[in-house]
């Protein structure tokens, strides 16, 4: 069980809709809605391990709560139920059983209890007291030695906490904390959010909600569930071509596109006793008299795709990619933020089946490297972090080393005691967004449990094995790809995206429409022609206000056309990257463009050519 206390000023709730199938939600002997001042706020999260010993786990965790509420000096206490501080969720019924047993017994104990309702989306507002001891967590164990006393006399250990340690391309390699005063910023956020638990700017909205919506590319649909966005023209060009960038990278090293469903029987026991293993909160209903879920990630249908498979072991590696246009997670209400935590998702995935732990090695150095590239191409600054249980490290110190040297940047390196999860080790990527908290993108993980799980095997002739297989996203989810770009624009003195996303890579102004529109369309059609998106800012407003429009769009290059312009061999081209106005031929000004562009994917144009025939889609 893992417990998150914040010492609140109050808390106050309210259920919004049922969480999952009929039965799962409370409706009976607890409130609705509800408000407790001065107060511990206690939220809770019911691990699968726990489902071994509730009444080991239930008093344990009762230890805990009078703990915090002495050192609190509080008797009031909110018991909150949070399926978002483990990766590992016990089932409902034992969640359940769990709340309504801690409630129970601290109202024994004399505690005045508000418990919020179990299987609700939940509207809340908490303001913590902000002193020394007014946030605190505990990892209470599932298990309970028979004997009390004798188990707290040998101090019987929760799950050990990992070593965190930093190395450099050198091989060098330091304690985490300590290496904050030797590396660069964003690594230091990111030990202090991962390490330290140090929360930069908590409770501020990161900029790039603001932008997403100022900019016109995506907003909040409020006739759909809270959390899923609509795409407006600018924003799909971006994320189209987010989506094609990644495709073609994953294919360009070996990936195989597939395309699986988005809906799975939980009959299935298979897939739903694997869901587990990922941490992963479904959507989940009723369909007839059949338990349905909509999958979180591709990774179902790919593996369902290779236990049907015959593979030879001269298939290996065999790598079987999706690009999930339609995954989910089932954050509650007042956890989505922006792109960055949604319900509905852009996942590229791809699963790699490999002959053996050597070679899955190699596929995990040689795919981190590729993900790697991608922040060369998005202008992103990615932090690497290395996870491993500790006897994977210990066999592959050496290794180890090699990854760090080729990713050629400091790394935070994180070793578990032992195995909780279904991996072996994994390298994520984070970008660090404007208020300091890291942004994970792209990651690669050795799994050593699904293919015996999902029964995927391959011959080498004579017998069958079960293959280590990778799981990778190069770029991790779009829509967080996009939320750290629109991050990084935050920190810039002439805030721009890169040319290849720009929606409009080319505006021309024309100084009077009636007699420079014709010279101007000469150049677009130029330009279209060579696939750079370009249009024309034909609006009756004066040559200012069209300037700061091209500013604010963030077009990376505009031209102001007159008379001179009609009449030279050159433009005066305004270049945003530069700050600074060039003159160029209308060829240079092409070449220029696809410099920038530099072979990566180039869109067409998803608005009129016209600026005077864009609608406003964020705005009545």
């Amino acid at each position: 069980m893992r417990l998150l206390f914040v010492h609140s000023d109050h808390l106050e709730f309210e259920t919004t809709d049922k969480a999952g199938p009929e039965g799962l939600a409370e409706t009976e002997g607890v409130p609705m809605e509800g408000r407790m001042e001065d107060c511990v706020t206690v939220f809770i999260t019911v691990e699968s391990d726990d489902e071994a010993d509730l009444d080991g786990v239930v008093e344990n965790a009762l230890t805990e709560l009078e703990d915090v509420a002495g050192q609190l000096n509080t008797n009031d206490v909110v018991l909150y139920p949070y399926a978002h501080l483990s990766e590992d969720l016990a089932g409902p019924d034992a969640a359940k059983e769990v709340m309504q047993r801690l409630e129970a017994k601290m109202e024994a104990a004399g505690y005045e209890i508000l418990r919020a309702p179990f299987g609700w989306y939940k509207a809340f507002e908490v303001s913590c007291k902000g002193h020394p001891l007014s946030e605190l967590s505990r990892h209470v164990a599932a298990h309970r030695d028979e004997d009390d006393d004798e188990a707290e006399s040998e101090g019987e250990p929760d799950r050990e906490p990992s070593e965190w340690k930093v190395m450099t391309p050198d091989g060098d390699m330091q304690d985490a904390v300590a290496a904050k005063e030797s590396v660069g910023e964003d690594l230091v956020s990111f030990i202090e959010d991962e390490v330290e638990g140090i929360t930069s700017n908590e409770g501020e909205e990161p900029p790039h909600v603001d932008l997403m919506q100022e900019k016109g590319l995506v907003g909040y649909d409020e006739l759909s569930d809270v959390g899923n966005l609509r795409w407006y023209p600018r924003g799909k060009l971006v994320r189209d071509a987010l989506m094609e960038y990644v495709n073609d990278l994953v294919v360009d090293y070996g990936g195989m596109p597939v395309e699986t469903p988005i809906m799975y029987d939980l009959g299935a026991r298979s897939i739903d006793e694997h869901a587990g293993k990922f941490g992963e909160r479904q959507y989940r209903f009723e369909s007839g008299d059949r338990r349905m879920m909509l999958r979180f990630a591709a990774c179902f249908g790919q593996f369902s795709i290779m236990r049907d498979m015959h593979i030879s072991v001269n298939d290996l590696p065999l790598r079987v990619y999706e690009m999930s246009t339609y995954s989910f997670r089932r954050e509650q209400r007042g956890e989505v933020t922006g792109l960055k935590r949604l319900r509905a998702f852009t996942m590229p995935d791809m699963h790699t089946a490999t002959e053996s732990m050597e070679q899955a090695r190699e596929e995990l150095r040689k795919q981190a490297e590729l993900a790697l590239q991608t922040s060369e191409d998005l202008d992103l600054n990615y932090e690497p972090a290395i996870r491993m249980t500790r006897e994977f490290y210990e066999d592959n110190e050496a290794w180890v080393e090699d990854v760090v040297a080729e990713l050629g940047k400091p790394s935070l390196i994180e070793i578990i005691p032992e195995r909780h999860h279904y991996w072996s080790a994994k390298i994520d990527f984070a970008a660090i967004d404007g208020l300091g908290r890291p942004i994970e993108n792209p990651t690669v993980q050795i799994d050593v449990e699904s293919a015996e799980r999902f029964d995927i095997e391959y011959t080498d002739g004579t017998d069958s094995h079960h293959p280590p297989i990778l799981h990778y996203s190069p770029s991790g989810g779009i829509e967080r790809v996009l939320a750290a770009l629109l991050e990084d624009t935050a920190s810039m003195d002439t805030p721009q995206l890169p040319t290849w996303l720009s929606p409009t890579q080319v505006r021309f102004i024309p100084v009077n429409p009636d007699s420079h529109l014709d010279y101007c369309e000469g150049l677009v059609d130029e330009l279209e022609d060579a696939d750079v998106r370009a249009d024309i800012d034909d609006r009756d407003e004066s040559v200012g206000k069209r300037i700061a429009k091209a500013e604010t769009d963030w077009v990376p290059y505009y031209v102001v056309v007159g008379d001179r312009e009609i009449e030279g061999e050159t433009i005066g081209v305004n270049v945003r990257a530069d700050d600074d106005e060039i003159d160029l031929t209308p060829a240079e000004l092409r070449e220029a463009v696809l410099d920038d562009v530099d072979g990566l994917p180039q869109k067409s144009r998803y608005l009129p050519r016209h600026v005077s025939n864009h609608p406003n889609f964020t705005g009545r």
